[in-house]
């Protein structure tokens, strides 16, 4: 900054606290208007940077200018947006903290373009790598794809965010960009149904018309004109000549591809914006009843098509509403006024709803994919970038200027608190006494608007939710009621006589910060079902339209109620970060290179709350500056520190300060700075080392000694660099010599070299699941912290796949794990059944409610089908195995064929093989025999054959065997052989009876 003082006289000072006239707002104009003719656009506020839109090109902008700004002190370079996003990088990296940058101003200030410009500068400057690239083309295509469905031409601006953006950008432990989040604020929907003269719908209309091509026109039933469509034509003007539709369509279709958009997407996309045009040139008319019918439906055809839903259905419910009647629901058809504003809400629903899916979308092709683990806990720091609305003052000033002047209330309150205290902490960081500072506290206005019960939302909410309809007149009645003895707000009832005629009956004025404004109540209340959309065959569509929506008879939430929330959690994100900010002007109203309205600007300057920063910055002291950085710019002043100080920097600047004649009152000395009360001050020790230089300058010295000091200087500067090369080699090579020893002087370099380049190769062979087991091989030196990372390494996998184990897969798990305990080692197929998971109930096969009956209540634990084979000729019969707490029961259709108490059991036989073949174990003299008949064996398990009895001494011998087919069948010896097919062919479950 010190650098410019001397020609402060023609371009002014480069930051506005060097003013002496600090408190004048004529001062503050004349300083910005000095400049700017320079085109220097950008003057500081402390470190609050106020930037004036040039409405021309200017190369400030290039790789050069990014490389001069980067890793400089925020101080050493005149005023640059690149200085505040290098020095927000800088302060990030090395204190590991968050930072926000605020970009505000009004719409034609410049914030889009301030936003672009930084996020560039990003993409530059910081470290990357193959795989990050892809994160930076997606963070800066998200750009134009928002801006294509969120900005529009306004009469200010041809490039206008109809919604408010806040970006964080993540960076990892490196200093990388690896990621983003974008939360959008409140998109402008009563554009998509309505443009002032002058004015365009937004640019993704008319880029679709003008950029698609002819096949993607047809399928959507669209034509090339944009005179065709109702929505498109009210301001009149919907061709722009500084506006390229087409090429700014290929960018979007571009960015489609790399922010991870699949075909479906963007078809369904296109279908939604289509569908949106065509709602427009819906035309009703009254049929003899004087309700409103559609006549042609060649439009609605279309929007059934592209919507998937049933054309019927739509065309009922633009023409009906549904109304509730005790517990009925009763079709009302609508009037032609009606039926207007209907249509107009949906397509208003439709386009809001699907902005947010086209947020929530890039979010996910921004999300931080890349790190240590690929999780989401390396993420080290963020800096966010809010472009929000500035305040607005509109001949009608619509619910939506309403929040908007909201917003800023909020913010400038964010911005002196932040101020203020980042001042005070300086303060008493340094030893210095803090006084108290008065300023304008907007609190006041804040709860006016915000305040429980008692503000201008709650009663809008109060409104909506009491019985009967609710009208702009009983809002403003209500309003009068609870909040009319505020200062700060006025009526046509409660106004004087002279301010009773600036407003009308239905508007109502708030008193801002800013300035005074009038808002009109008509139009606040609206309330529009969209239940026909739940259905939609359109993906995006059902996305947007949940039907748990409409089972949830809770009254939603009021937009502006919405809005308050999201802007209080925008708060509390803001207040958790370092922040720094942007304040955007508009120089004139015309877009003019080089017209400075001082009018407009003085407006800016209020509403900004830029005199207010200033006087807050200025309160103390104008300028302030490390004592290492002073002195090595003042030293030649004072014999005693040139040109070299050798002690404390702090005792050099006391010393330097007193030979120049500074009073007790123009200064403080805190513990790391000197601070600087006054201007003037500064300025004559800047002229003082002018004055100094320039008689450096005249002194008589021969070229050739001139040129004889020089080379010397470059030959001891290289002979210095050729010194310390030759001192580390030596250095290093000694230390590998010396590797093996303790940890010591000779060896702690190069076994630091080692350790880190270890770390780096380590940190790219890091094991990705919990069964990659390898490891990079370590040096003899690092073998045991090589150990502890592996270990820790491990367990964070264990716990990182822990975390994702469902409830579900959890109880599966468990159960195989008791199936292994068993089968281990005893079963064929056992380790080709180890991957396969349980099934999740063997209760699908439904029961007999009879058989229930029979059972008695009793609580079903398992159920599957067998077949039963007949002790005469083996016959085959089909029988369900239910099993429950204490039985176990063979079922035919409706009957119980036997029930077995597991009390009775005496064992339980199955094969080796993995035939699912099972023989259950009764005693001899059980009562509950099974045809008169039972098994009793002796309890030998998994056997590759089973020796049984039948009742009356008779034995018998059941043979398994592996065969090409699954068969059971008696052979030539009479024994009842089982053949159960290949590994892996197929399974069969048995159940004998004899």
């Amino acid at each position: 900054m010190e650098g410019a003082l001397i020609a402060r006289d023609r371009v002014g000072v480069q930051d506005f606290v060097l003013l002496d006239s600090h408190t004048s707002e004529t001062a503050f104009l004349n300083n910005l208007r000095k400049r700017y003719q320079e085109n220097l656009i950008y003057t500081y506020i402390g470190t609050l940077l106020v930037s004036v839109n040039p409405y021309k090109e200017l190369d400030i902008y290039t790789v050069t200018q990014m490389q001069l700004y980067r890793g400089v002190n925020f101080f050493e370079l005149p005023p640059h947006l690149y200085a505040i996003a290098d020095n927000a990088y800088r302060v990030m990296c090395s204190e590991y903290n968050n930072h926000f940058i605020l970009i505000s101003g009004e719409s034609g200030a410049g914030k889009t373009e301030a936003s672009k410009k930084i996020l560039q500068y990003y993409a530059v400057t910081c470290p990357t790598t193959e795989q990050l690239q892809i994160v930076r083309d997606r963070l800066l295509l998200s750009n134009p794809v928002l801006e294509a469905f969120g900005n529009a031409k306004t009469l200010r601006n041809d490039n206008s965010s109809r919604f408010g953006k806040y970006m964080d950008i993540q960076f990892d432990f490196k200093g990388e960009p690896v990621g983003g989040h974008i939360l959008s604020y409140l998109i402008e929907k009563s554009r998509v149904v309505h443009q002032n003269h002058g004015e365009r719908n937004f640019h993704i209309f008319y880029q679709l018309l003008e950029g698609g091509d002819k096949d993607l026109l047809c399928w959507l039933g669209l034509e090339r004109n944009p005179q065709k469509y109702a929505y498109l034509i009210q301001g009149r003007c919907a061709k722009v000549f500084s506006i390229n539709d087409k090429n700014d369509w290929k960018i979007v279709r571009k960015a489609f591809s790399i922010i991870d958009f699949t075909e479906k997407d963007i078809e369904h996309l296109f279908g939604i914006v289509a569908s949106v045009l065509h709602l427009g040139n819906i035309q009703f008319e009254e049929d003899s009843n004087g309700h409103a019918i559609i006549r042609d439906g060649t439009q609605i055809k279309w929007i059934s098509k592209l919507l998937g839903v049933h054309l019927s259905i739509l065309q009922e419910a633009l023409t009906h509403r549904k109304i509730e009647a005790r517990s009925e629901e009763v079709l009302s058809p609508l009037n032609v006024d009606l039926a207007f504003y209907a249509r107009d809400a949906v397509a208003k629903a439709i386009y809001g709803r699907t902005f947010t899916w086209l947020v929530n979308k890039i979010n996910g092709s921004l999300a931080n994919k890349v790190g240590f683990f690929s999780s989401d806990s390396t993420r080290k720091t963020v800096i966010g970038l809010l472009d929000i609305y500035g305040f607005e003052v509109l001949d009608t000033n619509s619910f939506e200027q309403f929040c908007i002047n909201y917003c800023n209330e909020k913010l400038q309150q964010l911005l002196i608190e932040m101020t203020l205290k980042a001042e005070q902490e300086e303060y008493e960081l340094e030893g210095i006494e803090w006084e108290p500072i008065p300023y304008f506290n907007n609190k006041i206005i804040c709860d006016l608007v915000e305040q429980k019960h008692k503000g201008i939302i709650s009663i809008l909410d109060e409104e909506c939710l009491r019985p009967g309809e609710a009208t702009d007149l009983s809002f403003l009645e209500k309003l009068e009621e609870k909040v009319g003895d505020h200062a700060h707000f006025v009526t046509r009832k409660l106004a004087d006589q002279k301010t009773r005629k600036s407003i009308d009956w239905v508007d109502f004025r708030l008193l801002h910060y800013a300035g005074e404004v009038t808002y009109c109540a008509v139009g606040s209340f609206s309330l529009t079902l969209f239940q026909v959309l739940c259905n939609s065959k359109n993906g995006i569509i059902r996305d947007c339209f949940l039907l748990s929506e409409l089972d949830n008879r809770r009254r939603p939430e009021t937009v502006a109620t919405q809005f308050k929330t999201s802007l209080t959690s925008l708060i509390e994100i803001l207040m958790s970060k370092e922040p720094s900010y942007v304040r955007c002007i508009k120089p004139n109203e015309n877009k003019e290179p080089g017209k400075f309205d001082d009018y407009l600007i003085r407006h800016q300057v209020k509403y900004l709350g830029l005199m207010e920063h200033l006087r807050v910055r200025r309160a103390g002291f104008a300028y302030r500056r490390k004592y290492e950085l002073f002195l090595q710019r003042y030293k030649s002043l004072c014999p005693a520190t040139w040109p070299h100080w050798h002690g404390p920097a702090a005792e050099g600047v006391e010393r330097l300060i007193k030979h120049i004649g500074y009073k007790p009152e123009e200064y403080k000395l805190g513990r790391t700075k000197i601070f600087i009360r006054f201007p003037r001050t500064l300025f004559a020790t800047e002229d003082a080392f002018e004055f100094r230089k320039h008689l450096l300058g005249m002194v008589p010295v021969p070229f050739i000694y001139l040129e004889a000091c020089w080379r010397g200087a470059l030959a001891r500067k290289e002979a210095k660099k050729r010194t310390w090369a030759v001192q580390i080699i030596r250095k290093f090579i000694n230390g590998f010599i010396n590797r093996k020893k303790p940890l010591c002087p000779e060896n702690m370099e190069f076994v630091q070299l080692v350790q880190y380049n270890y770390l780096m190769k380590l940190r790219d062979h890091v094991p990705k699941n919990v069964l990659d087991k390898s490891w990079l091989q370590p040096p003899s030196i690092l073998e045991e912290t090589s150990e502890m990372l592996q270990k820790i390494c491990i367990r964070s996998l264990v716990r990182k796949y822990c975390r994702g184990v469902t409830a579900e897969r959890k109880v599966q798990l468990q159960q195989k794990v008791v199936a292994s305990a068993i089968f281990r080692g005893k079963k064929e197929g056992y380790l080709q059944s180890i991957n396969q998971p349980f099934m999740d109930t063997r209760l699908k096969n439904d029961v007999n409610p009879k058989v229930l009956q029979l059972i008695h209540g009793e609580k079903i634990k398992y159920v599957t089908p067998v077949i039963k084979y007949d002790r005469n000729g083996f016959k085959a019969r089909d029988r369900l195995l239910v099993l429950t707490q204490s039985s176990a029961y063979v079922v035919e259709m409706a009957k119980i064929k036997q029930k077995i108490d597991y009390a009775t059991l005496k064992g339980i036989s199955t094969s080796n093989l993995s035939d699912g073949i099972v023989v259950i174990h009764v005693p001899e003299d059980n009562k509950q025999k099974v045809e008169s008949c039972n098994v009793d064996t002796v309890s030998l398990w998994f056997q590759a054959s089973l020796q049984f009895r039948i009742g009356s001494g008779k034995e018998g011998t059941m043979v398994f065997t592996v065969g090409q087919e699954p068969q059971v069948f008696k052979a030539k010896n009479g024994q009842l052989t089982v053949v159960r097919p290949h590994l892996n062919t197929g399974n069969m479950t048995c159940a004998f009876s004899f």
